[in-house]
């Protein structure tokens, strides 16, 4: 057994001990980034829809792209696409040579916690505070993380990908570089066609942005 496999086994019943003692507003998920498709090994709880089988979403994508300088994220605030606010913790993984091989990640559902802060708030005769947390794609699917990313940008734009010009394009290009996007095996050719480019083009996108970085 490698030791990337003997820390997937230790940590699989751990999991259940993770959620047996936070309740069901609780999950816990485990990726093996081994396998990009198809990272999740193993779940407790039921926050997002995570199953085993499930692609990595945006955040694991961003844990990915950062490699060797990953660090512990813990207690910052997401939200699901159905609306709810999360509270979530992501924990890199390492071999015993300190490789990246995965992430150990915690959902908290806050919406029972929501819902009492604004009937505090309402009987202290408080103000509710402005909700600004972005939204993370955890359908499962890389191509639909990827298909959420750029209609974010779409939605910054105001226009589709196909109306972007070249600086527009090249924004959006380097927003889904920051994302970890590029970290994915066959990300180019995902990413060209998604955008009506030729993968000539986005190399020559991806080239233009590296002079910009210093």
């Amino acid at each position: 057994m490698s030791t990337a496999d003997a820390v997937f086994a230790a940590l699989t019943p751990t999991i259940e001990g993770i959620v047996a003692t936070f309740g069901r507003s609780c999950e816990v998920v485990l990726h093996d980034y081994r396998d990009q498709e198809r990272s999740v090994v193993a779940v407790a709880g039921s926050v997002t829809g995570r199953v085993p089988g499930d692609a990595m979403s945006e955040i694991g994508l961003r844990v990915l792209a950062a490699g060797d300088d990953a660090r512990n994220e813990v207690g910052y605030l997401t939200r699901a696409q159905d609306g709810r606010v999360l509270k979530c913790t992501t924990l890199p993984l390492r071999d015993v040579d300190g490789t990246l091989i995965g992430a150990l990640c915690i959902n908290i559902d806050m919406s029972a916690i929501t819902r009492a802060t604004g009937v505090l708030s309402d009987l202290l005769g408080l103000s509710a505070a402005e909700e600004t947390t972005a939204t993370t794609d955890f359908s499962g699917d890389l191509d639909q993380v990827v298909e959420s990313l750029v209609k974010r940008a779409e939605r910054a734009h105001a226009v589709p990908v196909a109306a972007l010009g070249r600086d527009e394009r090249l924004t959006l290009v380097r927003s889904l570089h920051e994302a970890g996007v590029f970290s994915l095996r066959g990300a180019p050719a995902r990413i060209a066609k998604r955008l009506g480019i030729s993968r000539t083009g986005l190399y020559n996108d991806l080239a233009e942005l590296k002079k910009d970085q210093p």
